[in-house]
């Protein structure tokens, strides 16, 4: 008997279309095929069936967040079954408890292989034969070809160890790191957690430094020199390769030459150059590259693109989304050939000599290793189920097309002229360039050429030159969009300082920061930490953000060389050169070092500490002046390290003390009256609430009831731990 191991129900549902015959049980199918001579199974996990297990397995005194308990560095790992998952992993264990050999058929890389193989693990069949199935996509055609020719799983072991390996470092690192600046940042009255990670971090750093050169960016205004040029039969424009601090100093070099503002002077053309240039269409997408673009061209973030491709995937329209790859193999491109002119329909373009020779810029199966390029699969949807598509799959859907399509037309051709003009001794530069043949740009929408045409020139000809001062401003960087953010973190070896060439190098080798599959996901994790904030298209940190790169400052946690570190050593692990024991050993070095050094990091960012608990607090403190700040249950001074036991309830007998209810009693030492309050014997009544001596007391309007104070004394502010 044999157990097909899929990732996920919908790739199982694939697979079982794909068979003879399939029927659908409980949790798995029963297949009968020709492929096979034994009885199948093909069953599926929900992704990771199997997880680490959390802290307070291994020692009770972990669940706490304390600093006493870190650093957290188990002996061994530990691996589990949640709750909710546990009736598929028994479904799946009962098939291969009853298996002679298994085939894993999870998702064709490091990460699928984790997952298959973590299960099988937990199940107790690791000593079983295993196959693995490797394809690239969910065609009928191609499922069978990849069982027909399956793989055998001795060779893809290591990958396992790789990606258990990273697993279990980001777990090591993002629990003591995280719970370590929290309770520090904690204790300097600071609310909140702030979660850290090795690729978050140094993701967040990046755009960190981006804000703060803009922030500190200092304008500044220059003077250029325009010319217009005039000859018998047209005009044109040049510019002096100079900028001037000002009109002064530009006029004082004219004045060297014999020249002035708005006199016409002859002039002569020193040199005139054309030159044909042949542009060909963009590289074949990898996933970093679709989500650049769809959020640059059609405003579509990255988490939205990838479940958007994600969905075409399983819908049998695209290829495997999560690939690095910008290549396909010979395979690939005979059969997107052969489709051209269904592709060339369902976008609405024509072609009538397209180039059929595979080109090495797009087709070389020797760089291509786990996945090929993003590109549209044999199926092609009638007009009936494009429509059908909501509009984010139909959208990128004909980008991916288009784009594939364009490495079967011309390139786009077109002739730049640039000419020199010669007055009174200074060099004007003119450029001009004019389209010959669009080729595959025909398949995009585009701006119009903005480049005036040039009126013919010869070298040596005069003309009329009149010139003019330009007045401008120095402009900041521009902040990243989410877009250039998922670019970024692919080339992220540009970052790092030129002395680093050797992480410069493993960056550029491997994936940069994050994976093609994790890159949306990393981003989307900074906007739920409120790290980071997307405001029309563009993102911006937060002063909870920029803390944290504060504290982290100079921290390996911020740079990409240390997912560098991670992955060279990584790469060993798969190619047998390297074991997880001691790079494990390695990642619980740095976290010891790192519980010596965030002491020392946080004293040195008083002022942004500052600044931040002034942001998040409520007001301040009667009895020490400390901010107060929200504790989740309930209001407390960020002075109780300093003994100041001041707190308020967050709600008072029955009554909600929102925010601003709180904000208006510690500013103006009284809140207005509030209805709702409710007494032991459930009568209603309202209140103006007030703070004397630190006690919370009620006043009521004197009109009706003397003061009084509840249960014959003030509400007391309770002594909680904070």
């Amino acid at each position: 008997m044999i157990t097909i191991l899929a990732e996920k129900p919908d790739q199982a549902r694939h697979y079982a279309a794909a068979f003879d015959r399939a029927s659908r049980k409980d949790g798995y199918f029963e297949v009968i095929d020709d492929l096979f001579n034994e009885p199948v199974f093909l069953t599926y996990g929900f992704g990771h069936l199997v997880e680490l297990v959390e802290p307070a397995v291994y020692d009770p005194a972990w669940e706490k967040w304390s600093l006493n308990t870190l650093p957290m560095l188990p002996s061994h790992y530990r691996f589990c079954v949640p709750t909710d998952k546990q009736k598929q992993f028994a479904i799946v264990k009962r098939l291969l408890d009853r298996s002679d050999a298994i085939i894993v058929a999870t998702d064709s890389d490091r990460e699928g292989e984790n997952i298959a193989r973590s299960i099988i693990a937990q199940s107790g069949n690791a000593d079983k034969p295993i196959r693995r199935l490797w394809i690239n996509s969910l065609e009928t055609d191609e499922i069978r070809r990849g069982f027909a020719e399956l793989k055998d799983g001795a060779e893809f072991v290591s990958s396992y160890w790789e990606a258990q390996s990273r697993q279990i470092a980001d777990w090591l690192v993002g629990l003591n790191a995280t719970r370590l600046f929290t309770l520090l940042l904690r204790q300097k009255g600071l609310q909140g957690t702030y979660s850290v990670g090795r690729v978050q971090t140094p993701t967040l750093a990046i755009i960190a430094a981006r804000q703060r050169a803009i922030e500190n960016f200092k304008p500044e205004n220059f003077v250029e020199i325009h010319g217009d040029f005039q000859t018998d039969t047209g005009g044109y424009s040049g510019k002096l390769d100079q900028r001037f601090p000002s009109a002064g100093k530009a006029e004082a070099l004219l004045d060297q030459h014999s020249l002035a503002i708005g006199r016409p002077t002859p002039a002569t053309v020193q040199s005139v150059a054309k030159k044909e240039k042949r542009e060909a269409s963009p590289r074949l997408y990898s996933l970093s590259d679709l989500q650049a673009r769809v959020d640059k061209i059609y405003h579509i973030g990255p988490a939205s693109t990838l479940a958007a491709v994600q969905a075409l995937y399983e819908a049998k329209l695209l290829s495997y989304p999560r690939t690095d790859c910008n290549f396909i193999t010979d395979g690939e491109f005979a059969y997107l050939a052969a489709n051209l002119s269904g592709y060339l329909q369902v976008i609405g373009a024509q072609l009538q000599h397209p180039e059929m020779n595979a080109k090495k810029r797009y087709v070389d199966g020797k760089k291509v290793q786990e996945h090929y390029a993003i590109i549209p699969t044999r199926n092609l949807p009638s007009a009936a189920d494009l429509d059908a598509l909501p509009a984010t799959q139909r959208t990128i859907y004909q980008d991916v097309l288009a784009n594939t399509a364009a490495m079967f037309y011309p390139p786009h051709v077109f002739e730049e002229t640039i000419v020199l003009t010669n007055a009174g001794g200074l060099i004007f530069k003119t450029q001009g360039k004019v389209e010959r043949d669009p080729g595959w740009k025909v398949l995009f929408s585009s701006e119009p050429d903005k480049d005036r045409p040039l009126p013919p020139v010869n070298k040596g000809q005069g003309v009329t030159a009149m010139l003019a001062q330009k007045e401008g401003v120095t402009t900041a960087p521009k902040p990243y969009t989410e877009g250039q953010l998922i670019t970024l973190m692919k080339t992220a070896g540009r970052t790092l300082d030129v002395a680093d060439e050797v992480a410069r190098k493993t960056l550029a080798e491997t994936e940069g920061l994050g994976t093609e599959a994790t890159r949306s996901g990393i981003i989307e994790t900074l906007k739920r930490q409120n790290y980071i904030v997307v405001r029309k298209s563009t993102v911006a940190v937060t002063k909870k953000g920029m803390l944290l790169c504060d504290v982290l400052s100079g921290s390996k946690l911020t740079s990409p060389a240390f997912t560098a570190e991670w992955e060279t050593y990584l790469k060993k692990i798969r190619l047998h050169e390297g074991t997880q024991e001691r790079f494990l050993s390695g990642i619980e070095r740095f976290i010891r070092y790192l519980l010596d050094e965030a002491p020392k990091a946080l004293r040195a960012s008083t002022e942004q500490l500052e600044e931040l608990i002034t942001a998040q607090s409520m007001g301040r403190c009667p009895l020490c002046g400390q901010p107060v700040l929200d504790k989740g249950n309930f209001y407390g001074c960020a002075g109780y390290v300093s003994g100041c036991k001041f707190t308020l309830p967050k709600e008072l007998l029955s009554k909600d003390l929102d925010p601003s209810i709180i904000r208006t009693l510690l500013s103006g030492g009284k809140t207005h009256k509030l209805k709702g309050f409710k007494s032991k014997a459930g009568k209603s009544f309202d209140a103006v609430l007030t703070i004397r001596e630190g006690k919370l007391v009620f006043q009521f309007d004197q009109s009706k009831f003397r003061q009084k104070k509840v249960r014959r004394k003030p509400v007391n502010c309770r002594m909680r731990s904070s």
